[in-house]
């Protein structure tokens, strides 16, 4: 299902070229949008122009932050403790 602000944005992005797949951030919990999302494009010159051209242009009253994704950092194993499963 496509959301109100995922059209928004697919409309912003496909005046730079072809979108492959957009996925809006939401809450677990409600359903919210948390106010940020992936775009993917077929072509990386065309993602590069929308980076440039969308990046800091205003959409309902908001500043747009657009850059290219990062890989998610390696999370370790910890904080927790060591889960036993002991039977007694």
């Amino acid at each position: 299902m496509l959301t109100e602000a995922g059209s928004q944005s697919g409309s912003l992005f496909e005046a730079y070229g072809t979108v492959e797949r957009i996925n809006i951030v939401t809450d677990r919990d409600t359903g919210q949008a948390r106010g940020f999302g992936f775009v993917e494009m077929s072509v990386n010159a065309e993602a590069d122009r929308a980076i440039a051209e969308l990046n800091g242009k205003e959409l309902d009253g908001r500043a747009l932050n657009v850059n290219e994704a990062r890989p998610k950092p390696e999370r370790g194993f910890g904080g927790g403790g060591q889960r036993r499963n002991n039977r007694w």
